[in-house]
C-alpha cells in the first residue's frame, strides 16, 4: 500500500498553484516505512555543514513529516533538498527525547524540482494507530512559506498541534504494534 499525503495548501489552508505543490509518499516495507516525496526545488541557501543530521533544519527549505502515536510519543522527520536531515523523537508538544538521529536518504534534483527517498526503521516510530501531518517551507525572510497536507488553523503555523493531527491509514504501519 502506497498513502499519498499531497501538500496543495498553505498551513491556513489557503490553496496552492500547481508548480508550489509537494507529492509525499508513505508505504510499509518489512524493516520499516519508506518516504518519498517530489518537490519544488526554491534555491534556498543550505544549512551550514555537511549533509546529514543537521540541528535547525526547520529554518531552511524542508520537507516534513510528522508521525504521532499513543502517550503522545511522536516522530519528527524533515528532509532538506540538500542532502541534510533532522529526526526527532519527542514526548509531548515539543518535548524532544531523541535528536539528529540517523537517516539513510537519497536526494535527486531535475527540472527544477528534488526527489528524496528514505526509510524510517520501526524501531523509530510510535506506536500506532497513527496520527499525523506532511508540511513543506521554503523562502527568506517576509516571503517565507509555511505549506500542509492538513490546514492547521490558528493565527500563526504551529506544527505542533497534536490534537489537530488527522488519523493516518492504519493498514500502513504494517508490523508495528497497535495500542
Amino acid at each position: 500500500m502506497r498513502l499519498a499525503l499531497p501538500i496543495r495548501q498553505t498551513w491556513d489552508g489557503q490553496p496552492l498553484p500547481a508548480e508550489e505543490q509537494v507529492e509525499l509518499w508513505l508505504s510499509s516495507e518489512p524493516e520499516g516505512l519508506r518516504l518519498e516525496l517530489d518537490a519544488p526545488f526554491h534555491g534556498d541557501p543550505p544549512p551550514p555543514g555537511p549533509p546529514g543530521p543537521t540541528w535547525g533544519l526547520w529554518e531552511h527549505e524542508v520537507v516534513e513529516l510528522f508521525l504521532l502515536g499513543a502517550g503522545q510519543r511522536y516522530t519528527e522527520v524533515e528532509i532538506g533538498p540538500h542532502g541534510h536531515h533532522l529526526v526527532l523523537r519527542l514526548q509531548g508538544p515539543r518535548q524532544v527525547r531523541e535528536r539528529l538521529l540517523p537517516l539513510d536518504v537519497q536526494i535527486l534534483h531535475k527540472s527544477g524540482r528534488w526527489t528524496a527517498r528514505a526509510s524510517l526503521p520501526w524501531a523509530l516510530l510510535p506506536d500506532g494507530p497513527w496520527r499525523g501531518n506532511a508540511y513543506a517551507i521554503h523562502g527568506l525572510g517576509a516571503a517565507r512559506r509555511y505549506l500542509a497536507w492538513t490546514a492547521l488553523g490558528g493565527e500563526r503555523p504551529d506544527f505542533h498541534l497534536l490534537e489537530r493531527f488527522p488519523p493516518i491509514d492504519p493498514s500502513l504501519a504494517g508490523g508495528q504494534p497497535q495500542g
